[in-house]
């Protein structure tokens, strides 16, 4: 685990974010002392919850490649009040 200033943190958050979204993560200090984490949600860091994500996305592969222009559009609004 990476330990960054708060001050550092602070200036590279969205670095930082895009990283802890790839799985780090890191110890913010103050003054030496550690006073927080920064990383990923668990539901992140669980393979099995990744991988079930995986599945079901790949269900869905090429299942809109089959639909016309008429049923993509009706898909779009689908929902709309107006």
């Amino acid at each position: 685990m990476e330990s960054i200033a708060a001050f550092d943190a602070k200036t590279r958050l969205s670095e930082l974010l895009d990283r802890a979204a790839k799985g780090e993560t890191f110890e913010i200090t103050k003054h030496g002392r550690p006073v927080g984490k920064l990383g990923p949600p668990d539901s992140v860091r669980d393979p099995k919850v990744m991988a079930e994500a995986v599945n079901r996305l790949k269900s869905y592969r090429g299942a809109l490649q089959r639909m016309s222009r008429d049923e993509l559009l009706a898909l779009k609004h689908e929902g709309h009040r107006f």
